[in-house]
């Protein structure tokens, strides 16, 4: 049987995982607590990602080598880069690339040096059964969702993208870092900390990536309102659904 691994950003998402596979058993290796059990009949390791492109590399590399996983899929919560991609949205990467990435005049920007590429792609058919789970779960929001959670944030129509999302070691959260990325990566949808560099692990090891993250602020001025609360009562409640939704179809 196939072992997927589940890569967690917020510690609400992971303890949301951890309470529907009743078998976990936990394995410490370099630090990092890795959850063994089963969901939806499937062999499942769950693990925390940790903050930043390098720890979330290290978390990926061993998932990959100590756990052997046939399939890795990140959750977690990201800020929106393009109009479209409003807070309470979910966006499922079709690709990564790091924003922060800058070997030139040596190589193009946001090029990987040796790699010949900036962008990562996700595995296709991953990315598809994904996006329909997320359609399914926010076609029903107030099944998942609590009526005040729904009417503080705003979460009217929210809606389901599949395209680019862009990684980089710092928290954007100003209205002049945001411009500036849409301006260089004017195709992505939305920016976080951790995709990218786990896209490339699981590019070097030929394993199938992808990621699903919730619009949890518009990565501008106001980024860091009430983000622990969306996380607890939004972002943590639609990851566990599109989860079970993709696993219980799979």
């Amino acid at each position: 049987m196939a072992v997927i691994g589940i890569m967690s950003a917020m510690h609400e998402e992971l303890a949301a995982v951890l309470a529907v596979m009743p078998d976990e058993q936990c394995v410490r290796v370099v630090g990092r607590d890795f959850w063994v059990g089963h969901w939806q009949g499937h062999d499942v390791v769950a693990v925390l990602s940790r903050i930043g492109k390098v720890a979330a590399a290290t978390t990926a590399t061993v998932l990959l080598e100590r756990f052997k996983i046939d399939a890795l899929v990140f959750t977690g919560a990201a800020g929106g880069l393009s109009a479209e991609a409003q807070v309470g949205d979910v966006v499922v990467a079709s690709g990564f690339v790091q924003h922060d990435m800058d070997a030139s005049p040596l190589f193009p920007k946001h090029e990987v040096p040796l790699y010949g590429r900036a962008r990562f792609d996700t595995d296709t058919a991953l990315s598809q059964g994904l996006a329909a789970a997320a359609r399914q779960v926010l076609s029903d929001l107030a099944q998942h969702l609590g009526p005040q959670a729904i009417a503080d944030f705003h979460l009217l129509a929210p809606r389901v993208h599949r395209g680019l999302i862009v990684s980089g070691d710092r928290f954007v959260s100003t209205t002049a870092e945001r411009q500036a990325l849409q301006q260089s990566l004017s195709d992505a949808l939305a920016v976080e900390m951790e995709g990218a560099a786990v896209a490339q692990v699981c590019l070097d090891y030929g394993v199938p990536f992808s990621a699903v993250r919730t619009i949890s602020d518009r990565a501008d001025d106001d980024a860091h309102i009430d983000f622990s609360r969306f996380i607890r009562d939004v972002a943590s409640r639609y990851s566990l659904a599109i989860l079970s939704q993709w696993l219980m179809h799979r």
